[in-house]
């Protein structure tokens, strides 16, 4: 992805090192759907880690681990597949939500307002305010998508025979931040995004 790739490479230059004045009738350049996402993301204080291989996602979580102490913990997942793949933390893993944190996939990263989409597929049908307070979501460039209509599609694309329920997203990742009518009745989570480049 075009962002990830500048951000990690220190000889990048921006062509905008002088501002450009446009009329007002100009219109807005529009982001990559990848800078919009990050700009969303970590403005509603979410966290992410943007790896490039399966090796540095395990780096990743061993150092959210030890950033918040969060070994010998018991885990909340119902994915048999991130049990394995995470497997060698000495984590105890659960399908009950009385645990430490919250391991999972998603649905779709959607970039316009910088959420995660999550369905029954990841969450039963848990409401967001039952699940632990801490999230490590594993998610892959090629699920960026540009608004929840376009996530809500490929949901329904992806099980023409049986929709999921709970479709919902999270979008408030910081407890200090002033609420708005929107984000009525959601639950702030302490989220961290473990991102592979798969694109």
């Amino acid at each position: 992805m075009s962002l990830f790739k500048r951000l990690l490479n220190p000889n990048y230059k921006s062509g905008n090192s002088a501002k450009k004045e446009h009329s007002k009738y100009f219109p807005e350049e529009k982001l990559p759907i990848d800078e919009k996402f990050t700009y969303n993301f970590t403005k509603n204080g979410g966290k992410f880690l943007y790896c490039e291989s399966i090796p540095e996602i395990l780096t990743a979580f061993d150092n959210i681990l030890l950033e918040n102490d969060w070994y010998e913990s018991s885990v909340f997942c119902i994915d048999d597949d991130l049990m394995s793949q995470f497997d060698g933390f000495n984590l105890s893993f659960s399908k009950k939500n009385s645990t430490t944190f919250f391991l999972s996939t998603c649905e779709s990263l959607v970039a316009n307002n910088g959420s995660i989409l999550l369905s029954s597929h990841q969450i039963k049908e848990k409401k967001l305010n039952e699940l632990p307070s801490n999230f490590i979501i594993f998610a892959k460039t090629s699920q960026l998508v540009e608004n929840i209509s376009e996530g809500l599609r490929i949901i329904k694309n992806q099980n023409k025979n049986h929709i999921p329920s709970n479709i919902t997203t999270i979008q408030d990742f910081e407890s200090d931040k002033e609420k708005d009518f929107m984000s009525y009745g959601s639950s702030t989570k302490n989220l961290y995004l473990l991102l592979l480049e798969d694109l």
